[in-house]
């Protein structure tokens, strides 16, 4: 497949480029019967797919207990939980609601090794009662800003960050004067997408910094 060439793919190991590797054959065998991500860009999972999905943990790169919202395919959760896999701290937590694609995370998780554990059921369900500390929260193309941060939010106040990729709505949700009151907004602009953005949120306390 192309894209492997991608920067934010050159400072992984080779084991872990390697589990991804699994992760893409997997994902290939499973496209036919479940629809993981679209037809057009299988061709190019390494950039709009893992590269993409790495960016995430680079955004946050102290964290190692992540909880991903709407998993779907495994990106980003699934891909956090492969580059962390041999780190005996690191605990990822992957939500969707979808029964069969909750079958395949547990695939591609128990074929890699990697440090993940699914949750399925609707977010609403298992939130609530999600009481393991969390270092950040993850989200990709799942809801507009306000719905994330409903999800997101007990997290955050405690301390979590919010890493949620965006596409070219992400100014206009950043507009969102109860966000803005309550958490500091930032933005990181995507490496995979220009029309694209990370958008993190921390609680108000903590102090604003991105990394360079």
């Amino acid at each position: 497949m192309k894209g492997r060439e991608h920067p934010i793919l050159a400072d992984l190991s080779p084991e872990c480029l390697r589990r991804l590797s699994i992760y893409a054959e997997i994902l290939k065998k499973w496209q036919p019967i479940i629809n993981l991500v679209g037809n057009s860009s299988l061709d190019d999972l390494w950039t709009r797919h893992f590269a993409d999905s790495l960016q995430v943990s680079n955004a946050a790169p102290l964290a190692r207990r992540w909880l991903d919202l709407g998993s779907g395919g495994g990106f980003p959760g699934l891909v956090t939980a492969i580059r962390y896999a041999d780190e005996p701290d690191a605990r990822i937590h992957l939500i969707d609601s979808d029964q069969r694609k909750c079958a395949f995370l547990r695939e591609v998780s128990r074929e890699t090794g990697a440090q993940a554990v699914i949750h399925c059921g609707r977010i609403e369900k298992i939130t609530p009662d999600f009481h393991e500390p969390i270092d950040a929260v993850s989200a990709r193309a799942l809801a507009p800003l306000p719905i994330l941060l409903g999800y997101a939010g007990k997290f955050i106040e405690k301390g979590a960050i919010g890493v949620f990729s965006k596409g070219q709505q992400a100014e206009a949700e950043l507009t969102d004067e109860s966000a803005a009151r309550k958490y500091l907004l930032t933005t990181i602009a995507s490496q995979t997408s220009p029309s694209a953005r990370l958008v993190l949120v921390r609680r108000r306390e903590d102090p604003v910094s991105t990394p360079s």
